[in-house]
């Protein structure tokens, strides 16, 4: 029997909510991916199943930064930022199968703050 381990219970919390929420082109899924070093977003119309806009602490003004709570925060901003650029107002958030607290609580009050609207 495979053992069961902690990625593998993140990849079924995951397909869970995908089940359940779907990303339009009036509103996208902005869905937040979190490494151990980085944390990635993407705005992403499933209907087309083309991603609409994405950013992560690898690229822009945030290349270099880190997998912590402070780099989530900017990262939120930046987000929304770019969400807005794009043209998306509103969004269906999709946190990835990770647990909604630290530093994908942080990401997620920060992009509203930004101005998007979940």
């Amino acid at each position: 029997m495979k053992l069961k381990t902690r990625a593998y219970g993140r990849r079924r919390r995951h397909y869970r909510i995908r089940n359940k929420i779907r990303g339009t082109a009036v509103r996208p899924r902005m869905a937040v991916y979190r490494s151990c070093k980085h944390i990635y977003v993407q705005f992403i119309d499933d209907d087309a199943q083309v991603t609409l806009a994405a950013t992560s602490t690898q690229a822009g003004e945030l290349k270099g930064a880190s997998n912590n709570r402070e780099s989530a925060q900017k990262l939120g901003t930046l987000a929304a930022e770019v969400a807005k650029s794009k043209g998306i107002e509103t969004i269906v958030f999709d946190r990835g199968g990770f647990s909604f607290a630290g530093n994908v609580k942080v990401l997620a009050e920060s992009a509203r703050e930004a101005g998007l609207k979940f």
